[in-house]
């Protein structure tokens, strides 16, 4: 939250330049993303144009060898008037960021909104505890699984696939996001058919299940399908927010005929956030404004797997995702990518209990099969909840004994 009042949007910057004058710098951003020009105007029209000039906060400067390349640069800070944009997130970041983001090397690290601005959003619909609340566990991580290798197959092959994972006691179920409409599954008949199997498995598991199904299709009929697959059962969404714009995501968070969590998938997000010099850092990326849009759950990179994300980065995700001195629900983190059983007591070291332990391979490639990956997974919950080392746990199951083998423990 910015301390900055009500009047303010406060932008951080990192900027690289082996010469440059980083506090003219400053000052020339702070002018050309709000008035455009400052000196040149008469001492009247200064009076009348103050309240939507920027101001520049502070400027830190780094020598060579300094953060994180070993390249000169600042990190800039700036306040943007709220008076100069509307209240969304599209005209926020176009103005602290828009044509800034082809001027050389920088990037920028953080937005701390104010209160005025952050008034237009109620963030999450769930959160946490909402999504706690619609599967009725309080006490552990929540455990995800992934669809593999479901383009080409058909309703029944989906079914298996779903009764499989829902057998293994997982909580939630995701769509893979490169699973769009289909003559072979088509929305409402995916809902229909996923949702009998999980009716199916709870019969047996007696543990409720969210299946997060892919929303897709035009941008302006996002929402009109959205209702489509409420009305056809479905109990949690998968949307690729980065595709869409975060505004496409705020808007189906707060539509009153889609009450159920969203989560938000971090596709397109390799893009914008890996390097030093350019885009938007990821604790910002995936962490405040897929909160401050409305995203129940968030999918981003882990760093143990094979898609990495540097554990600085992830936590500070993870930090974001979950602050509670910021006003409204927290969201849930779901690191994800390279994920197996081995990996659980690293993973609720790092996060705590407020986590998703989310897997694919690591569920499907159980040497067992898909059931037994989903319950090693449970096993090695359990385990590190009680303080029970993994190799100890695995000689009494059998389950989470053939994962270790498979791909060993990381703690």
């Amino acid at each position: 939250m910015s301390d900055t009042g009500n009047g303010y949007c406060r932008a951080t910057y990192r900027c690289f330049d082996d010469k440059a004058d980083f506090g003219k710098k400053a000052a020339s951003i702070a002018v050309g993303l709000t008035v455009g020009s400052w000196t040149e105007l008469p001492e009247s029209k200064k009076a009348e144009m103050e309240k939507h000039l920027g101001k520049v906060v502070s400027v830190t400067e780094y020598e060579a060898g300094g953060p994180p390349t070993g390249e000169r640069c600042a990190d800039i800070v700036i306040d943007y008037p709220d008076v100069n944009f509307s209240r969304d997130i599209p005209a926020l970041l176009v103005t602290v960021f828009g044509k800034l983001s082809m001027d050389g090397k920088i990037k920028l690290l953080d937005l701390d909104v104010s209160e005025g601005f952050r008034s237009a959003f109620p963030g999450p619909r769930f959160g946490v505890q909402g999504v706690r609340d619609l599967l009725g566990v309080r006490d552990r991580p929540l455990l995800m699984s992934i669809f593999k290798s479901v383009i080409g197959h058909d309703l029944s092959g989906l079914k298996e696939q779903f009764y499989r994972q829902a057998l293994g006691g997982v909580d939630l179920i995701k769509d893979d996001e490169i699973l769009f409409e289909n003559p072979l599954t088509p929305l409402e008949k995916r809902i229909e058919t996923c949702m009998a199997a999980a009716r199916e498995a709870q019969a047996e598991t007696g543990q409720k299940l969210l299946y997060a199904v892919n929303l897709t299709g035009p941008t302006f009929k996002l929402a009109e399908n959205a209702r489509r697959a409420v009305a056809a059962g479905a109990n949690a969404l998968l949307f690729n927010v980065l595709a869409y714009g975060y505004d496409a995501l705020y808007e189906l968070s707060r539509d009153p005929g889609i009450n159920i969590p969203i989560a938000a998938h971090p596709a397109m997000a390799g893009a914008f956030y890996p390097s030093p010099h350019y885009g938007i850092a990821a604790p910002l990326l995936l962490g405040k404004l897929m909160r401050l849009a409305g995203a129940d759950l968030v999918l981003f990179p882990s760093p143990y797997g094979s898609v990495v994300m540097p554990k600085e980065e992830n936590l500070a995700v993870r930090d974001a995702l979950l602050d509670g001195s910021v006003p409204g629900r927290t969201s849930f983190p779901v690191p994800s990518a390279g994920i197996h059983p081995g990996l659980v007591p690293l993973i609720l070291k790092d996060f705590g209990k407020e986590v998703v332990v989310n897997a694919g391979g690591g569920v499907h490639g159980h040497p067992l099969g898909t059931a037994a990956g989903g319950q090693a997974f449970r096993q090695a919950i359990e385990a590190t909840l009680n303080g029970d080392p993994l190799r100890d746990a695995a000689q009494r199951h059998e389950a989470l004994r053939a994962a270790i083998e498979a791909w060993g423990v990381k703690q």
